[in-house]
């Protein structure tokens, strides 16, 4: 069975263009990739899970996109992304439309990646050598900012106008009467989030933050895997239902890009 389904995945790569790599650096497993159907110096990159010495389906595939920088270089730029050999195909086609949601550099017009450090940086690196020029205006900056606080006083809010959270009591109340919504969301959405106060939008992430949803279960936790976050929200803020309620305060909410769907308000 396990020959049979290779024998899929390896069909489905070939009549979509793809080749195979003489090696895998991070394992046993057979490397296909491809160029983007659009963009230039990015590579679709498909890890088969078939075992090249006995050529087996051995593993779960993942589909990612790598951006090739200057030095030859391969930098990923999107969330590597497991599938069921299945759905491999919607999958690619799915990472395909990441690339457009990936920032690019002001300077060169290379993509950017998230480096080790954590931090979202040109897939040149051409950053490295204008290094020193920002280091000398970020010490001047500092500075300014130290002799601005220096002379500016505190400011103290008065009594009357300060503001004060609300007891136990008067929050549960208050969540009683919130107007509460749903949407529905589907594995396999390509989705984005919206921050919003109640039911108005603040701001449309549409291109900093890209999702695929993987799996809505019946009680409406919702599982995502995180293809770009550029906008720099918190993994922890990130939405987990497809339901929310009407609060004042600020939070966020999906935004579904694959498809026509809105957001319901529910009794």
């Amino acid at each position: 069975m396990s020959k049979v389904i290779a024998a899929q995945i390896k069909n489905i790569l070939f009549l979509d263009g793809f080749i195979p790599h003489k090696s895998n650096a991070k394992g046993s497993t057979v490397i296909y990739s491809r160029n983007h159907p659009t963009a230039k110096f990015v590579r679709v990159v498909v890890n088969s899970g078939i075992d090249a010495k006995s050529g087996k389906f051995t593993a779960q595939p993942t589909v990612k996109l790598c951006y090739i920088n200057r030095n030859k270089g391969w930098r990923e730029i999107t969330t590597e992304i497991f599938t069921d050999p299945k759905k491999l195909a919607s999958t690619i086609k799915a990472q395909e439309a990441a690339e457009k949601f990936v920032k690019t550099c002001k300077f060169c017009k290379a993509k950017k990646f998230k480096a080790k450090s954590g931090n979202t940086v040109c897939a040149n690196a051409c950053w490295a050598g204008w290094g020193g020029k920002k280091k000398a205006a970020k010490k001047t900056k500092k500075t300014s900012q130290k002799i601005a606080a220096q002379a500016s006083p505190k400011k103290v809010t008065p009594k009357s106008q300060r503001k004060y959270p609300l007891n136990k009591s008067s929050q549960k109340k208050r969540q009683k009467n919130l107007q509460r919504f749903s949407q529905e969301i589907l594995p396999g959405d390509l989705v984005t989030i919206e921050k919003h106060e109640g039911i108005k939008v603040l701001e449309d992430m549409t291109g900093s933050v890209l999702g695929i949803i993987q799996k809505v279960n019946p009680s409406g936790s919702v599982t995502t895997s995180w293809t770009a976050n550029t906008a720099g929200v918190k993994e922890w803020m990130l939405p987990v239902r497809n339901t929310y309620a009407a609060d004042s305060l600020p939070s966020y909410r999906f935004k579904v890009l694959s498809r026509k769907v809105e957001w319901v308000e529910v009794a």
